[in-house]
């Protein structure tokens, strides 16, 4: 085909889509249309000062750059100019022809739910800028020449409604320029005072001239630059929504100028918010790099780890070389150091949050949090630091969890033989100094009911439901060996699991993980301060035999308990590694443990959700000899009524499974409950 004649092409129909609902959208932000064509005016100027500076030839190479606007009220017309490194045909019909960002479609998802009202801060936050400009206009004229000395120059028209149009056309210099007649609705937009006033409140830090009728209007200043006792709130603000796209002010940030061993200066953000599409792998974007001021790469995934790609900002070192690719340079020596040492200054701000300010942490742990504890299987180098931000709810700290026990004052345990009492001890917030338990707190914490060291862990304010692993520590008993742990899909659900009941009976905390990131990292904790962590699903669990057990007025013991097991091995046959009489149960009738080397049941559902086949693990059946329902059975069993025990052993299994969210057939389950129910009421 051509491409010197007019030619007309189709959009792809995910473009259609989006262009039909940003045409046809009501708008409640439509200046930001200006920010964006700025934005990428910017970029382009970049790119092309990055081919000039590493020594490649370019078209009209002493051109200034700038970017020029031109706006005419009576004609209510807009233009917006830049000398960068404009576009090639392929660019025109790859770039502007086709959805180029993995998060149009979120866009599109997210515009939908808003019920068609278009915020148009949502236009930066899913990649999709240039077509904000159909929010003001109805027709946009693309003319463009590329820097390579060779090419020539092109004009792109469309009306967003489904075609566009390409054109081979003479420029003599490089570049591109974007116009278009506003909308009536959208007139403002043509006054050149309306566009000064944009241009300093979205886009006063872009690092070129921005002039609007030859009136320049930006400041042009390198604020990560300036001592950060001369830069303002407001102008840091304005900066992180500036390279942020964000209209939410930031949650913190770091101001750097390092000198000595290696020189750079550095202006980085936390956002108050994750964006809406964050959690998607392809969208975690690192820092802008430069070098002394000249732009080397929008997302320079070198500078910080990817558990740390929340950040948004800017470093700037005149150490790095730019007469190299860039590949090489991220890889540098002076890359790797600037990375240690911002990886530092990042884990000093997160603990200073956490000691003293708990407010920005718990904010921070609400939103980058899942991201942040992935570091653990990635960064060992940090991996104690890591661990030590962590927070978690537990069987005391989440509301009813550990009252549920309650209701008469516990025996005091017994520590080297002695009974146990003594002073109170701390909770633990987000803030929690790292002290090690003193033997008289720990006594006491013994003495406690459940629903005391509850209210002890509330005290610490925000974040009060959660703790880190000190706390836990400090409130254990010397006796206790080990920290229990429990995963799942809600706290709700693990509240209620079963396996929790000797636990609450003997008042021994439990962290409850419902965070699915937390199924993945905390086993791999594997020890804290010489305490192993282990999970309470384990079947292999050294818990003490319960002296009260053995005077209860009715249990299942010797002879008649192994005729029962052999029931219920018999009824779930090779789909449990055992059957067991149970230590851990109090209220309930069965459970299901994992033996020494299966995989946490959480865990290993949610990796089948993502495709990574495991292989089931054989589950441990445990059995309370003095539940009711035992008791029962085992005098139908003396009665001879086997079939009504069978039944009811492959009830109480299934239920155990129903529970765990490994039943496959709930049909055959209700069918068996209604056999059960009718049997009971004869």
């Amino acid at each position: 085909m051509e491409k010197t004649s007019r030619q007309q092409f189709e959009f792809k129909a995910e473009m259609k889509q989006l262009l039909h609902l940003i045409v046809n959208s009501l708008y409640t932000n439509p200046e930001v249309f200006l920010r964006e064509l700025v934005s990428n005016a910017s970029d382009a100027l970049n790119k092309v000062r990055f081919l000039q500076v590493t020594g490649q030839e370019v078209q009209s190479p002493k051109l200034p750059l700038r970017i020029k606007i031109e706006v005419d009220e009576k004609e209510q017309t807009f233009s917006i100019e830049d000398t960068g490194i404009g576009m090639t045909f392929d660019d025109l019909t790859g770039r502007l022809g086709t959805v180029a960002s993995s998060g149009t479609m979120e866009f599109l998802q997210q515009l939908k739910d808003n019920k068609n009202c278009l915020d148009g801060n949502m236009i930066g936050q899913f990649g999709v800028g240039f077509y904000s400009a159909f929010m003001v206009a109805d027709q946009i004229t693309v003319e463009t020449r590329h820097a390579g000395p060779a090419e020539t120059g092109w004009i792109w028209v469309s009306d967003g409604k489904g075609t566009y149009e390409i054109e081979e056309r003479a420029r003599t210099e490089r570049g591109t320029r974007i116009s278009f007649r506003l909308k009536d609705e959208h007139k403002e937009f043509a006054s050149p005072e309306r566009i000064k006033q944009l241009i300093r409140k979205y886009s006063n830090f872009v690092d070129f001239t921005i002039e609007v009728n030859g009136e320049e209007v930006n400041s042009r200043g390198a604020v990560w630059h300036k001592n950060k006792n001369e830069v303002t709130d407001e102008e840091r603000i304005e900066f992180y929504k500036f390279i942020s796209n964000d209209f939410q002010e930031p949650l913190d940030h770091l101001h750097l100028a390092m000198e000595g061993r290696i020189n750079f200066k550095a202006l980085i953000f936390v956002p108050r918010k994750a964006k809406p599409d964050f959690f998607r792998v392809e969208n975690l974007k690192s820092l802008q790099l430069y070098s002394n001021r000249v732009f080397v790469q929008e997302d320079c995934e070198a500078l910080l780890p990817e558990y740390l790609r929340f950040a948004e900002g800017v470093v700037d070192s005149e150490d790095l070389p730019l007469n190299v690719s860039r590949e090489v340079t991220q890889h540098s020596p002076v890359m790797v150091r600037i990375r240690e040492v911002l990886v530092n200054k990042f884990f000093g701000m997160i603990e200073y949050w956490a000691e003293s300010e708990p407010e920005k942490f718990r904010t921070f742990y609400e939103e980058f949090g899942q991201l942040f504890k992935s570091g653990l299987n990635t960064d060992f180098a940090n991996r104690d630091r890591i661990i030590e931000l962590m927070r978690f709810h537990s069987t005391f700290t989440v509301d009813g969890a550990a009252a549920d026990g309650a209701g008469k004052e516990p025996k005091a345990q017994k520590t080297d033989g002695k009974e146990t009492d003594g002073k109170k001890s701390k909770a633990q917030g987000p803030g929690a100094k790292k002290v090690k338990a003193k033997k008289s707190d720990v006594k006491d914490e013994e003495s406690k009911k459940p629903d005391d060291k509850a209210k002890d862990a509330d005290k610490s304010g925000a974040m009060s439901d959660m703790i880190p692993l000190a706390g836990y520590l400090e409130r254990m008993p010397e006796s206790q060996k080990e920290i229990y742990y429990l995963s799942g899909d809600s706290l709700g659900e693990l509240k209620r699991d079963p396996r929790l009941e000797y636990f609450r009976k003997k008042y021994i905390e439990v962290l409850l993980l419902a965070d699915p990131v937390d199924a993945f990292v905390v086993p791999g904790i594997g020890m804290y301060k010489e305490k192993p962590l282990k999970s309470i699903e384990k079947a292999d669990l050294d818990l003490e035999d319960d002296p009260d057990d053995e005077k209860k007025p009715e249990r299942v013991s010797g002879e008649a308990l192994e005729r029962l097991l052999a029931v219920f091995r018999e009824e779930a046959g090779d789909r449990v590694e055992s059957v067991v009489a149970s230590k851990r149960l109090v209220d309930s009738a069965v459970t299901l443990t994992i033996g020494k080397e299966g995989l946490d049941s959480h865990l290993e559902r949610m990796m089948k959700m993502m495709d990574q086949e495991t292989g089931p693990s054989k589950r441990v059946l445990e059995v309370n000899p003095s539940h009711p329902v035992i008791l029962n059975m085992r005098r139908l069993q003396e009665r001879g009524n086997d079939e009504t025990v069978r039944l009811m052993a492959r009830q109480l299994y299934d239920g155990a499974r129903l529970l765990q969210g490994e039943l496959e057939s709930p049909g055959e389950f209700v069918a068996r409950m209604t056999r059960v129910m009718e049997l009971a009421s004869r």
